[in-house]
């Protein structure tokens, strides 16, 4: 039976989008074929998608159900997500036996390997095309599982994620191309016959790769390493958080339903989801068909990981400690501003939310005058309160807390220090049983800190310390000290000074981390823009690889040749 989607026909519908792709990683200009506008979705928007309303009635729809993936080795049933909204999800997802499942994943390479990078590629953007017309469902899923604010779990889990799995591909056919698939190889011996060969390359696939999905955010970094391992061959494990495995199954589905009809095994993508407490990602991990693994959240166990399964590549994201330096600003009111939208956003539960601000205790200058440490925590504080005085708009910012966890550390950092901004409840009034927090500032003495410091260590949530140091050169020490030690997604500075400047950059390039300067406008430290930025930079203890670059992708598969004589 022919393929309902073949090369040719995938080729004239996506080949245009993949080298658009790839031109945008080598230019890094703005650029994105997936609208962040609700309103582009439905009859009158992209062709074939779920508009407003029919989305949230597919969302519903699947609610109390049972989601069959169709794959083997189910030996029961499991689920039991709460939304941090307050909802039961009910819906109920397969239990995988792993000594069925994997080889017949393992079954599955074979044709996906021989179909090359190209094919690859772009059944992979039918996938996400298919992803991208149920966006609305989508945004429901991740709303409802990580307690994202609907309009954030819409664009963030949406066509931003939906980017970054994009430029996984790109980045993986790059890689996948830079060697020709053949050559005919001849070396010249004087007088006698030159010898010659023909020699063929095949980009192979290490193995099954383990996505080990997170809580906050599953499908902007699950997206990545899916589509990477995918699109260089490997079949794909999605093993979800056991709080948000919805937006990722619903994800699976696609995948096989697509895989499917380009006439491959759908058994290239499947979904192991647990128990309650059962903790197969350790079990998993260490699986000898297992190869590459990726992996967002806690240092522990992204350490154990990394210890431990030594058979695969491994690829992490794990805690860091985020720090602005404020040194001087001429534009007071815009760094304000900007401080207080980055601490307020989703309640602080990102990887890239500022933790550290870190300010001279003699104060610092501006356009409106030179400002005290004091006045400029106070003036923060007050940016926080003007921004979220509308409860209605409050809801919109800061969505729920994602878990208990994130809650208890709120209400604990009192003790920690003279409380600056005090955390407030939310009442969120289509979700009464919704835990809604603005963000605590509490202030700290930086001078000459033990390792004890509540600010040497990550406080996920919307904590976030005003660190008083001596100077801006002993705040650049104590940059240095936290992102050597701990690790950092984001680095922010504010200052005038060129000489600040060039050493804050200093201290990122030794230090390798990511850097904002002077934001003032729409742009906020803890966002990052696919096809132009990178989420981590691989050289620092929060993370040990780049979202997206080619050593993202380029360990994922191995370069194979064949000679032959000629």
């Amino acid at each position: 039976m022919a393929a309902e989607l073949s090369p040719e026909k995938l080729s004239e519908i996506h080949r245009p989008t993949l080298d658009q792709a790839l031109d945008a990683i080598r230019t890094r200009a703005y650029w994105s074929p997936h609208p962040e506008h609700p309103k582009a979705y439905g009859t009158e928007g992209l062709a074939g998608s779920l508009g407003a309303a029919e989305g949230k009635a597919a969302f519903d729809a699947v609610l109390n159900t049972r989601l069959d993936l169709g794959q083997p080795g189910t030996d029961g049933w499991t689920g039991g997500e709460i939304s941090p909204y307050g909802p039961e999800l009910g819906v109920e997802y397969p239990h995988a036996d792993p000594d069925v499942l994997l080889p017949a994943m393992s079954a599955a390479m074979g044709s996906w390997r021989a179909a090359g990078p190209e094919t690859r590629a772009l059944v992979c953007l039918e996938i996400l095309a298919r992803i991208s017309a149920r966006t609305h469902e989508l945004a429901h899923a991740v709303m409802h599982t990580s307690g994202q604010a609907f309009v954030m779990a819409f664009q963030a889990g949406g066509p931003h994620a939906q980017d970054r799995g994009l430029e996984a591909v790109a980045y993986a056919f790059e890689e996948q191309t830079r060697t020709p698939r053949s050559a005919d190889w001849s070396k010249p011996q004087g007088k006698r016959d030159p010898l010659r060969l023909h020699k063929s390359y095949t980009a192979a696939g290490r193995g099954i790769s383990l996505l080990i999905g997170c809580n906050t955010f599953p499908t902007w970094n699950g997206y990545p390493g899916l589509f990477a391992s995918l699109a260089t061959g490997n079949p794909v494990l999605v093993k979800p958080h056991p709080r948000a495995v919805l937006p990722l199954a619903l994800t699976v589905q696609l995948a096989r339903e697509v895989l499917t009809q380009a006439g491959f095994d759908p058994n290239l993508v499947a979904m192991a989801a647990e128990r309650p407490g059962e903790g197969i990602a350790k079990t998993l991990a260490v699986r000898p068909e297992v190869k590459i693994i990726d992996y967002t959240g806690s240092t522990a166990f992204g350490d154990w990981l990394e210890t431990n399964a030594r058979q695969a590549q491994v690829y992490t994201e794990k805690a860091g400690v985020n720090t602005i330096v404020v040194d001087s600003t001429d534009d007071y009111r815009g760094m304000l501003s900007n401080l207080a939208f980055s601490l307020s956003l989703y309640s602080g539960q990102m990887c890239t939310t500022p933790q550290n601000l870190l300010i001279p205790r003699d104060g610092i200058t501006t356009d409106a005058g030179a400002k005290t440490y004091e006045e400029v925590v106070t003036d923060i504080a007050a940016a926080v309160n003007g921004l979220l005085g509308d409860d209605a708009r409050a809801n919109g910012l800061l969505g729920a807390l994602v878990n208990p966890d994130v809650k208890a550390r709120l209400e604990g950092a009192s003790a920690l220090g003279e409380v600056a901004l005090a955390s407030r409840t939310v009442v969120n009034p289509d979700f009464l049983e919704a835990v809604v927090r603005t963000p605590v500032l509490v202030k700290l003495d930086g001078t000459e800190p033990d390792d004890d410091a509540p600010y040497l260590s990550e406080c996920f949530g919307p904590v976030s310390f005003a660190v008083a140091v001596g100077s801006t050169g002993e705040a650049l020490d104590l940059l240095r000290r936290t992102i050597r030690e701990k690790g950092a997604m984001t680095v922010g500075a504010y200052t005038t000074s060129p000489e600040v400047e060039r050493a804050v950059e200093d201290v990122c390039f030794e230090e390798s981390a990511q850097l904002s300067l002077n934001l003032t406008g729409g742009v906020y430290v803890n966002q990052t823009a696919a096809f132009s930025d990178f989420h981590g930079s691989g050289g620092n203890p929060a993370a040990n690889a780049a979202l997206c670059d080619g050593a993202f992708v380029s360990n994922r598969f191995r370069m194979v040749e064949v000679r032959r004589q000629a």
